[in-house]
């Protein structure tokens, strides 16, 4: 069922009290974007409808009651007290004539998901519901999350209802003119940034991602991958230790087997770690080494500059043999930051520590008497590319808060107009979909 593009004629219609949510009602899973007044009694009526999600078949059975017995199928991919105890609060907010149970989402396919239930891996969509009241990208379920489903009766396949509460999150800023956060993985308790000894060795490359990863609330971990390919991954190892102070850092390599017993105190039962690079860092070599066989496709990398091929194009957990839950990702040529000002505190630390023992609470660290980060410049203590990095990931995430607040007038003035708060709700969640659903 497709209405994108349409405009929907209603002659004399008495249009009075009509409003866009009776309308997304009315048209089932569509949004109402705005309407057109043709006359006295005319109006013209425009929708942006989602793909239509298979109505579950209602049973009489209750609301699944959560017991140790019938989470058991759950507890390889981390389900715990903590997780039992929020499905239950959710169960509580949601209408009690469904078979609701938890469930982990396993990998993602666009808007499609593959998750692992009481009953096993299924299929999933969010319900019409969801995707109509979702305000933006990151509220729609990411890899890692635990959320709220209904299974199909019969069928391998299950609606996704509600999305339980994150404990972490990494993201990073998604492509495009319009600000959004793409949530990479969920759930996670540390991520392995992973970089590879050789031409894409790269530490200002790596303090991004330290960003990006103290801002989720994971703990960070820094893989020195194919330290068979350096003289001297130590002190290649030290650099990084002092570009990322409290950060442990590890050089690896899978081809000599070397390294694997220093990462096996973050894969205990129950944890989960996301993997995270640039393409050809040997993110997937990575999980086929540390899982004792080749669960994901790998290729070699470009000789000329070492810069790697997209092997993984989706986000997926793999449960390892000693019970620990892995996430792989898709290689990144750029990480672009999502709303990071916490994690950029804590991944310069060092140098907000000298900037608060400058003479002046305003300084700028440029010429300033008594600024105790130009002496530790001029000392040599601090790194001058370091700092380099330290002001432009600064400048950057200042461009992108203005951007952010730009952004968020112009949705207050969208939401003014008639049907403008369902129209800038369906174009922020679903930008793109719009020709998509076109095309269909």
């Amino acid at each position: 069922m497709v209405f994108c593009g349409s405009f929907w004629y209603m002659h004399r219609f008495n249009v009075t009290g009509i409003n866009g949510d009776f309308l997304a009602r009315l048209a089932g899973r569509a949004s109402f974007l705005g309407c057109i007044q043709d006359g006295p009694q005319n109006m013209i009526l425009r929708f942006f409808c989602c793909s239509e999600t298979p109505k579950p078949k209602q049973d009489k059975e209750k609301t699944t009651i959560l017991t140790n017995q019938n989470m058991k199928p759950l507890n390889d991919y981390g389900w715990n007290e903590d997780w039992d105890r929020a499905a239950k609060e959710a169960l509580q907010s949601i209408q009690r004539d469904k078979r609701l149970v938890p469930a982990r989402i396993v990998a993602q396919f666009s808007k499609q998901y593959r998750i692992v239930t009481p009953d096993g891996e299924m299929t999933a969509a969010v319900t019409g519901k969801y995707e109509y009241e979702a305000a933006s990208k990151s509220d729609f379920p990411a890899v890692g999350d635990w959320v709220m489903v209904e299974p199909l009766q019969g069928e391998p396949r299950a609606v996704i209802h509600q999305l339980l509460p994150r404990k972490s999150a990494f993201s990073r800023r998604e492509a495009g003119s319009v600000p959004d956060e793409q949530v990479i993985a969920a759930n996670i308790d540390t991520v392995f940034i992973v970089n590879a000894l050789n031409k894409d060795f790269n530490i200002r490359k790596i303090e991004r991602y330290l960003i990006a990863v103290w801002e989720s609330g994971a703990q960070p971990v820094v893989l020195l991958t194919k330290a068979d390919l350096c003289d001297s991954p130590e002190s290649h190892a030290a650099l990084v230790e002092a570009a990322a102070p409290g950060v442990p850092v590890h050089a690896v390599s899978s081809l000599l087997d070397q390294g694997k017993e220093q990462l096996q105190g973050y894969l205990t039962p129950g944890t989960t770690v996301a993997v995270t690079g640039s393409s050809g860092a040997g993110k997937s070599t990575l999980l086929n080494w540390l899982s004792g066989q080749d669960v994901q496709r790998v290729q070699s990398i470009r000789e000329e500059d070492a810069r790697g091929r997209h092997t993984t194009t989706h986000r997926e957990l793999f449960v390892l043999p000693g019970g620990a839950i892995m996430v792989d990702t898709p290689g990144m040529r750029e990480l672009q930051l999502w709303e990071s000002e916490d994690g950029w505190e804590a991944a310069f630390a060092d140098i907000s520590s000298l900037a608060a023992q400058c003479r002046f609470h305003d300084c700028r660290h440029e010429k300033e008497d008594g600024c105790a980060v130009q002496e530790a410049l001029q000392a040599g203590t601090l790194d001058a590319d370091r700092y380099a990095n330290y002001r432009k990931t600064e400048r950057e995430l200042a461009h992108q808060a203005r951007k952010e607040q730009a952004n968020t007038r112009r949705q207050k003035k969208q939401s003014k107009k008639p049907g403008g708060k369902h129209a800038a709700r369906s174009r922020n969640a679903h930008a793109g979909s719009y020709f998509e659903l076109m095309d269909e």
